[in-house]
C-alpha cells in the first residue's frame, strides 16, 4: 500500500509522545494504546497525525478541510466522557465523507447498548444469558424470570467500568443495592442478567463482507482466592499490580473441547453479522463445563495495544502487529460507506 496521510483521533489528553522516555509505567498505561498505533503507523511509512477530540468537533473539521486525511484512524472510545457518543463521531465522520478505519455508526450503537444488543441476539437464538433492564428511577422489576445468581452491570458502559466482585449477586438484597449502586455511579440504566459459571473467553473478528476469526483467548484467573468470583472486573483488567500478585493473565486457550473452536467462531461470526458490525471487534463469550457457549457481548474497535488480547490473538494467527494495522486500515478504505453511493 502506498503512503497515506492518516489522522489517529484519540481523546484529549491522550496525544502520545514520540517516545517512552521519561515516563512512569503509570504515565504510559493512559495512553499505551495510543502511543504503539501511532509508532507502528509511522513504522509503517505513513504520514501520522494524532489529533486529541473531546467535546468539541471544530478541530475535527478544521483538520479534514485544511489538509484533508486519506482515512482517519478511529481510537476515541467517548465523547464529552459519554462512551455511547463516540458512534456520533463516526456518524460525523460519514456527513464529512470522511473514510475511517473501525466499526460504522450502526454497529456501534447496537453493540454499545448492551440490552439492545442481548435483544437482537436473542431474536436470532444466540445463546445469550437471559436479562431484564432496571431503568434508572424506576422499581425493580421482572426479576422472578430470572435465576440466581446475577449479574449486574451499566447498560452503555464498557471496559468494565462499574464491574466489581459485588456485580455478582445471590439474593435480592444485594441486587437491590447493587442496581441502586449502578444507577447513581454510572449515571444510567442497568442490566441484570443471568451469571454463568465457566471460562471466560474473547475472539477477535476482523473484516467486513468477508469475516476472519482469530485463535481463542481465555481470562485465566491464576491465583485468585476460591471464593471470588471468576469475572472480568476493572480491577482484573486494568490493575497491574492486583494481576501479578494473583497471576491473573489472558492467553491462548488451551484444551478446548473437540470442535469448540470451530463451533466458537462460527458463533462469534453470526454475532458480528447480526449486530451490523464492521472493520474490527472482539465478542466476550462464557464456555460452560458441559460445552455450551454464551456470548456475553460484542465489542466494537477494542483496545489495539500491541500487546492487549486482540493483537495477541492476531499474531497468534501469524499476523503481526504493522501487519493488522495495515489491514484495519485496508478494510477502512474498503468500507462501503453510503456517501459513496
Amino acid at each position: 500500500m502506498s503512503r497515506l496521510r492518516i489522522l489517529v483521533l484519540v481523546r484529549d489528553g491522550l496525544v502520545p509522545p514520540d517516545s517512552l522516555d521519561g515516563y512512569s509505567p503509570k504515565e504510559i498505561a493512559e495512553w499505551k494504546c495510543e502511543f504503539d498505533v501511532v509508532q507502528a503507523l509511522r513504522k509503517l511509512g505513513h504520514d501520522v497525525q494524532p489529533l486529541g477530540v473531546y467535546d468539541d468537533l471544530g478541530p475535527l473539521r478544521h483538520a479534514i478541510a485544511e489538509n484533508p486525511p486519506d482515512i482517519a484512524f478511529m481510537l476515541l472510545e467517548e465523547f464529552h466522557g459519554v462512551t455511547a457518543y463516540d458512534q456520533a463521531v463516526v456518524s460525523y465522520l460519514e456527513l464529512m465523507r470522511q473514510l475511517y478505519t473501525g466499526c460504522n455508526p450502526l454497529g456501534m450503537m447496537l453493540s454499545r447498548n448492551k440490552a439492545l444488543a442481548k435483544k437482537i441476539l436473542l431474536y436470532h437464538r444466540i445463546p445469550t444469558p437471559h436479562f431484564v433492564v432496571a431503568p434508572r428511577g424506576r422499581k425493580l422489576a421482572g426479576i422472578a424470570k430470572l435465576r440466581f445468581p446475577l449479574l449486574v452491570k451499566a447498560v452503555f458502559e464498557d471496559a468494565s467500568q462499574g464491574i466489581s466482585q459485588a456485580s455478582v449477586v445471590r439474593d435480592r438484597e444485594a441486587l437491590e443495592e447493587r442496581v441502586r449502586f449502578v444507577h447513581e455511579s454510572c449515571n444510567g440504566d442497568a442490566m441484570i442478567e443471568e451469571y454463568i459459571e465457566g471460562r471466560e473467553l474473547y475472539v477477535g473478528v476482523i473484516g467486513n463482507q468477508r469475516l476472519q476469526t482469530f485463535p481463542i483467548w481465555e481470562m485465566d484467573f491464576g491465583d485468585m482466592p476460591s471464593d471470588g468470583e471468576r469475572i472480568a472486573t476493572r480491577r482484573i483488567k486494568w490493575n497491574e499490580a492486583y494481576r501479578e500478585k494473583y497471576s491473573i493473565d489472558t492467553r491462548a486457550a488451551r484444551n478446548l473441547p473437540d470442535g469448540i473452536a470451530l463451533k466458537v467462531a462460527n458463533l462469534c461470526k453470526r454475532v458480528y453479522r447480526e449486530l451490523s458490525m464492521t472493520g474490527y471487534a472482539r465478542i466476550d463469550l462464557r464456555l460452560t463445563d458441559d460445552g455450551r457457549a454464551y456470548v456475553l457481548e460484542a465489542n466494537a474497535n477494542p483496545n489495539l495495544s500491541r500487546d492487549e488480547d486482540f493483537a495477541a490473538s492476531a499474531k497468534a494467527a501469524g499476523v503481526d502487529y504493522e501487519s493488522l494495522l495495515q489491514k484495519i486500515i485496508q478494510l477502512g478504505l474498503q468500507y462501503p460507506a453510503p456517501w459513496k453511493g
